[in-house]
């Protein structure tokens, strides 16, 4: 086992992946405001099930290989980019409807559209991929047992942060769908400002090298 007193940064560096705006975030938030709270808490069981990917294959090595091939990693670097520049111009494209509108009529996504397009958006993001690698040797060591025990146990807790802050971020997104419904002005801005934001992470992914 990992000493506590190592763990603590481990732990705060995890909470700032989770909190800094991301595809993760975004996708949340949307689907809760548009879709209600349940449809909220299946995208986000798609995206811990994404953590887990990134966990089994961080222990398993495969991570490590993926991000050594140069063409692997950079074809998983371009899904992502695409789709990324897809959620932005879906954000501003005519007649596009705005996320925090929410309309009981429309109809909502199936569990496993959501589910799984929320297991998408993580898996193809590098940025998590990127995070474990960088950050997992630095807290792994051979004197505290397994390797391996190891690796899970990192996985674990940071997958715990991360749901502890999306479940906030769920369970509240659905209120501000009441402050834009009443100041339509702010529609127009908000699909600007979330277009820019995704284009800015698709960008900033597509330029990304790996470590």
């Amino acid at each position: 086992m990992i000493p506590f007193h190592e763990l603590i940064f481990f732990i705060l560096a995890a909470l700032i992946l989770v909190i800094s705006p991301g595809p993760n975030m975004i996708y949340l938030i949307s689907k809760s405001i548009t879709q209600g709270k349940k449809s909220g808490f299946i995208s986000l069981a798609g995206v811990v099930c994404g953590f887990l990917f990134h966990i089994i294959m961080v222990s398993f090595g495969l991570t490590a290989v993926l991000l050594a091939v140069p063409l692997a990693y950079t074809v998983l670097k371009a899904l992502g980019t695409v789709y990324l520049l897809y959620l932005a111009y879906q954000a501003v494209k005519p007649k596009s409807r705005n996320i925090f509108d929410v309309d009981k009529n429309v109809a909502h996504d199936s569990p496993k559209k959501l589910f799984t397009i929320g297991f998408l958006t993580n898996v193809l993001n590098p940025k998590v991929a990127v995070f474990y690698l960088s950050f997992f040797p630095q807290f792994i060591k051979p004197e505290y047992g397994s390797v391996f025990t190891q690796s899970l146990e990192l996985g674990v807790i940071q997958v715990l942060i991360s749901f502890t802050i999306n479940f906030i971020i769920v369970l509240t997104a659905a209120r501000v769908a009441l402050f834009f419904s009443n100041n339509p002005v702010w529609i127009k801005i908000q699909k600007w400002f979330m277009a820019s934001v995704l284009t800015y992470l698709a960008i900033k992914m597509a330029f990304s090298k790996a470590k």
